[in-house]
Protein backbone atom coordinates (compact mmCIF):
# COMPACT_ATOMS: atom_id res chain seq x y z
CA UNK A 1 0.00 0.00 0.00
CA UNK A 2 1.51 3.28 -0.73
CA UNK A 3 2.07 6.43 1.48
CA UNK A 4 -1.07 8.32 -0.02
CA UNK A 5 -3.68 5.54 0.46
CA UNK A 6 -2.27 4.86 3.97
CA UNK A 7 -2.72 8.47 4.79
CA UNK A 8 -6.71 7.92 3.72
CA UNK A 9 -7.38 5.14 5.52
CA UNK A 10 -5.63 6.66 8.78
CA UNK A 11 -8.27 9.64 8.17
CA UNK A 12 -10.96 7.31 7.72
CA UNK A 13 -10.52 5.26 10.66
CA UNK A 14 -9.94 8.30 13.19
CA UNK A 15 -12.89 10.34 11.50
CA UNK A 16 -11.29 12.87 9.83
CA UNK A 17 -13.06 13.60 6.56
CA UNK A 18 -11.53 17.18 5.91
CA UNK A 19 -8.19 16.14 5.53
CA UNK A 20 -8.98 13.08 3.97
CA UNK A 21 -10.19 14.95 1.01
CA UNK A 22 -7.32 17.11 1.01
CA UNK A 23 -5.10 14.26 0.17
CA UNK A 24 -7.39 12.84 -2.19
CA UNK A 25 -6.82 15.93 -3.98
CA UNK A 26 -2.98 15.95 -3.44
CA UNK A 27 -3.10 19.38 -1.41
CA UNK A 28 -1.27 17.48 1.06
CA UNK A 29 1.21 15.83 -0.77
CA UNK A 30 2.69 18.93 -2.10
CA UNK A 31 6.58 18.33 -1.41
CA UNK A 32 7.55 22.23 -1.82
CA UNK A 33 5.10 23.10 1.36
CA UNK A 34 6.64 23.68 4.41
CA UNK A 35 5.11 20.84 7.28
CA UNK A 36 4.01 23.41 9.48
CA UNK A 37 2.11 25.25 6.51
CA UNK A 38 1.26 21.66 5.71
CA UNK A 39 -0.14 20.74 9.20
CA UNK A 40 -1.76 24.38 9.24
CA UNK A 41 -3.81 23.95 5.84
CA UNK A 42 -5.31 20.35 6.75
CA UNK A 43 -6.08 21.07 10.57
CA UNK A 44 -7.85 24.33 9.44
CA UNK A 45 -9.58 22.37 7.18
CA UNK A 46 -10.92 19.60 9.35
CA UNK A 47 -12.12 22.44 11.74
CA UNK A 48 -14.03 24.34 9.55
CA UNK A 49 -15.63 21.28 7.81
CA UNK A 50 -16.58 20.40 11.69
CA UNK A 51 -18.23 23.50 12.50
CA UNK A 52 -20.04 23.62 8.95
CA UNK A 53 -21.44 19.66 10.07
CA UNK A 54 -22.08 20.84 14.05
CA UNK A 55 -24.58 23.52 12.49
CA UNK A 56 -26.32 20.74 10.41
CA UNK A 57 -26.57 18.70 13.20
CA UNK A 58 -27.64 20.67 15.74
CA UNK A 59 -30.45 21.71 13.10
CA UNK A 60 -31.60 19.16 13.08
CA UNK A 61 -31.67 17.72 16.26
CA UNK A 62 -34.19 20.92 17.06
CA UNK A 63 -36.87 18.84 15.87
CA UNK A 64 -38.35 21.69 13.42
CA UNK A 65 -41.26 20.54 11.59
CA UNK A 66 -39.72 22.46 8.37
CA UNK A 67 -36.61 25.16 7.91
CA UNK A 68 -37.77 28.58 7.78
CA UNK A 69 -35.14 31.09 7.30
CA UNK A 70 -35.29 35.06 9.12
CA UNK A 71 -34.67 36.39 5.52
CA UNK A 72 -37.26 34.74 3.89
CA UNK A 73 -39.86 36.92 5.89
CA UNK A 74 -41.11 39.53 4.32
CA UNK A 75 -40.89 42.22 7.35
CA UNK A 76 -43.36 44.62 5.70
CA UNK A 77 -46.03 42.59 6.16
CA UNK A 78 -45.60 41.99 9.69
CA UNK A 79 -46.92 43.51 12.47
CA UNK A 80 -45.91 46.97 13.51
CA UNK A 81 -44.28 45.51 17.00
CA UNK A 82 -42.49 42.89 15.30
CA UNK A 83 -40.72 45.16 12.79
CA UNK A 84 -39.56 47.46 16.13
CA UNK A 85 -38.67 44.41 18.03
CA UNK A 86 -36.97 41.99 15.46
CA UNK A 87 -33.83 43.58 14.87
CA UNK A 88 -32.79 43.39 18.51
CA UNK A 89 -34.34 39.84 19.03
CA UNK A 90 -31.93 39.21 15.84
CA UNK A 91 -29.01 39.62 18.19
CA UNK A 92 -30.02 36.64 20.34
CA UNK A 93 -28.84 39.05 23.22
CA UNK A 94 -31.96 37.55 24.74
CA UNK A 95 -30.31 33.71 25.07
CA UNK A 96 -27.67 35.31 26.56
CA UNK A 97 -29.49 36.75 29.17
CA UNK A 98 -31.98 33.92 29.69
CA UNK A 99 -34.59 35.96 28.77
CA UNK A 100 -37.72 34.52 26.71
CA UNK A 101 -39.83 35.80 23.83
CA UNK A 102 -43.66 35.35 23.61
CA UNK A 103 -45.21 36.06 20.28
CA UNK A 104 -49.45 36.60 20.65
CA UNK A 105 -52.07 37.50 18.22
CA UNK A 106 -53.42 36.75 15.38
CA UNK A 107 -52.92 33.33 13.09
CA UNK A 108 -51.57 33.55 10.23
CA UNK A 109 -49.38 36.47 11.20
CA UNK A 110 -45.69 34.93 11.28
CA UNK A 111 -45.66 33.87 15.15
CA UNK A 112 -43.75 30.47 13.78
CA UNK A 113 -42.23 31.09 11.12
CA UNK A 114 -40.65 33.77 13.39
CA UNK A 115 -39.46 31.02 16.16
CA UNK A 116 -38.60 28.84 13.59
CA UNK A 117 -35.86 31.67 11.81
CA UNK A 118 -34.98 33.12 15.89
CA UNK A 119 -34.67 28.78 16.28
CA UNK A 120 -32.23 28.14 13.25
CA UNK A 121 -30.05 31.26 14.04
CA UNK A 122 -29.34 30.28 17.22
CA UNK A 123 -28.26 26.68 16.14
CA UNK A 124 -25.82 28.16 13.41
CA UNK A 125 -24.77 30.34 16.39
CA UNK A 126 -24.32 27.62 17.97
CA UNK A 127 -26.88 27.19 20.57
CA UNK A 128 -28.64 24.00 21.46
CA UNK A 129 -31.97 24.48 20.54
CA UNK A 130 -35.41 22.37 20.96
CA UNK A 131 -38.77 22.54 19.12
CA UNK A 132 -41.93 21.18 20.27
CA UNK A 133 -46.05 22.02 19.81
CA UNK A 134 -47.15 22.57 23.09
CA UNK A 135 -49.45 19.60 22.69
CA UNK A 136 -46.44 17.30 21.65
CA UNK A 137 -44.59 18.68 24.58
CA UNK A 138 -47.16 17.93 27.08
CA UNK A 139 -47.78 13.87 25.96
CA UNK A 140 -43.92 14.25 26.46
CA UNK A 141 -43.86 15.17 30.06
CA UNK A 142 -47.11 12.74 30.88
CA UNK A 143 -45.69 10.11 28.91
CA UNK A 144 -42.10 10.62 31.43
CA UNK A 145 -43.94 11.11 34.68
CA UNK A 146 -46.34 7.65 33.26
CA UNK A 147 -42.50 5.89 32.72
CA UNK A 148 -41.03 7.14 35.78
CA UNK A 149 -38.34 9.71 33.72
CA UNK A 150 -39.42 12.59 34.14
CA UNK A 151 -36.68 13.91 36.27
CA UNK A 152 -34.51 12.75 33.78
CA UNK A 153 -36.43 14.41 31.10
CA UNK A 154 -36.66 17.63 32.81
CA UNK A 155 -32.26 17.30 33.13
CA UNK A 156 -32.36 16.65 29.24
CA UNK A 157 -34.49 20.13 28.22
CA UNK A 158 -31.96 22.14 30.98
CA UNK A 159 -28.96 21.26 28.65
CA UNK A 160 -30.93 23.68 25.40
CA UNK A 161 -30.47 26.89 25.56
CA UNK A 162 -33.32 27.39 23.83
CA UNK A 163 -36.73 25.69 23.75
CA UNK A 164 -39.12 26.84 21.39
CA UNK A 165 -43.08 25.73 22.38
CA UNK A 166 -45.39 26.56 19.59
CA UNK A 167 -49.06 27.00 19.17
CA UNK A 168 -50.10 27.48 23.05
CA UNK A 169 -53.58 28.25 22.55
CA UNK A 170 -54.68 25.95 19.85
CA UNK A 171 -56.33 23.21 22.32
CA UNK A 172 -56.79 23.42 25.66
CA UNK A 173 -55.06 20.25 28.20
CA UNK A 174 -56.59 18.94 31.67
CA UNK A 175 -55.23 19.46 35.29
CA UNK A 176 -52.24 17.29 34.65
CA UNK A 177 -50.94 18.77 31.68
CA UNK A 178 -51.64 22.11 32.75
CA UNK A 179 -49.80 21.66 36.17
CA UNK A 180 -46.98 19.60 33.81
CA UNK A 181 -46.30 22.43 31.96
CA UNK A 182 -45.99 24.80 34.55
CA UNK A 183 -43.52 23.20 36.06
CA UNK A 184 -41.75 22.81 33.44
CA UNK A 185 -41.74 26.28 31.98
CA UNK A 186 -40.94 27.14 35.86
CA UNK A 187 -37.44 25.56 35.89
CA UNK A 188 -36.46 27.13 33.09
CA UNK A 189 -37.71 30.81 33.85
CA UNK A 190 -34.60 33.14 34.59
CA UNK A 191 -32.26 30.33 33.72
CA UNK A 192 -32.45 29.82 30.20
CA UNK A 193 -34.39 31.40 27.16
CA UNK A 194 -37.82 30.01 26.26
CA UNK A 195 -39.83 31.34 23.07
CA UNK A 196 -43.64 30.93 23.19
CA UNK A 197 -46.29 31.67 19.86
CA UNK A 198 -49.79 32.07 21.34
CA UNK A 199 -52.44 32.50 19.02
CA UNK A 200 -54.36 34.27 22.50
CA UNK A 201 -53.62 36.72 24.49
CA UNK A 202 -52.62 36.30 28.37
CA UNK A 203 -55.94 37.85 29.60
CA UNK A 204 -57.49 34.38 27.75
CA UNK A 205 -54.84 31.97 29.23
CA UNK A 206 -56.87 30.92 31.61
CA UNK A 207 -59.36 29.07 28.86
CA UNK A 208 -56.10 26.76 28.48
CA UNK A 209 -54.87 26.17 31.87
CA UNK A 210 -58.21 26.73 33.63
CA UNK A 211 -56.85 27.21 36.64
CA UNK A 212 -56.82 31.41 37.04
CA UNK A 213 -54.18 30.79 39.88
CA UNK A 214 -51.73 28.72 37.83
CA UNK A 215 -52.11 31.12 34.88
CA UNK A 216 -51.34 34.10 36.96
CA UNK A 217 -48.32 32.74 38.40
CA UNK A 218 -47.37 31.26 35.38
CA UNK A 219 -47.77 34.24 33.29
CA UNK A 220 -45.92 36.39 35.26
CA UNK A 221 -42.69 33.84 35.34
CA UNK A 222 -42.33 34.13 31.71
CA UNK A 223 -42.95 37.84 30.98
CA UNK A 224 -40.83 38.91 33.59
CA UNK A 225 -38.04 40.69 31.76
CA UNK A 226 -39.26 39.09 28.35
CA UNK A 227 -40.03 40.20 24.91
CA UNK A 228 -43.04 40.20 24.21
CA UNK A 229 -44.11 41.03 20.80
CA UNK A 230 -47.85 41.78 19.66
CA UNK A 231 -48.63 39.83 16.36
CA UNK A 232 -52.00 41.03 15.78
CA UNK A 233 -53.02 42.01 12.50
CA UNK A 234 -54.46 40.67 9.30
CA UNK A 235 -52.94 37.04 8.20
CA UNK A 236 -49.73 36.68 6.18
CA UNK A 237 -51.26 33.45 4.80
CA UNK A 238 -54.61 35.03 3.54
CA UNK A 239 -52.69 37.75 1.55
CA UNK A 240 -50.30 35.29 0.07
CA UNK A 241 -53.81 32.99 -0.74
CA UNK A 242 -55.58 36.10 -1.92
CA UNK A 243 -52.29 36.86 -4.15
CA UNK A 244 -52.54 33.75 -6.04
CA UNK A 245 -55.91 33.60 -6.32
CA UNK A 246 -55.64 36.95 -7.93
CA UNK A 247 -52.93 35.56 -10.32
CA UNK A 248 -54.62 32.69 -11.54
CA UNK A 249 -57.18 34.35 -13.01
CA UNK A 250 -55.17 36.96 -14.38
Amino acid sequence: MDKKQSVIDLCKELRLPGIRELVEEDVAFQETTPAIDLLHTVLTKEKNDRWIRSKSTRIRRANFPEKKLLEEIDTRALPTDAQQKLPNLQTLDFIKAGQNVILTGSPGTGKSHLAIGLGVEACLAGYKVYFASVSSLINQLKESRSERTLRSFELRFEKYDLVIIDELGYISFDKEGAELLFTHLSLRAGRSSTIITSNLSFAKWEEVFHDPILTAALTDRLTHKSHVVNMIGPSYRMRETQKWLENSHS
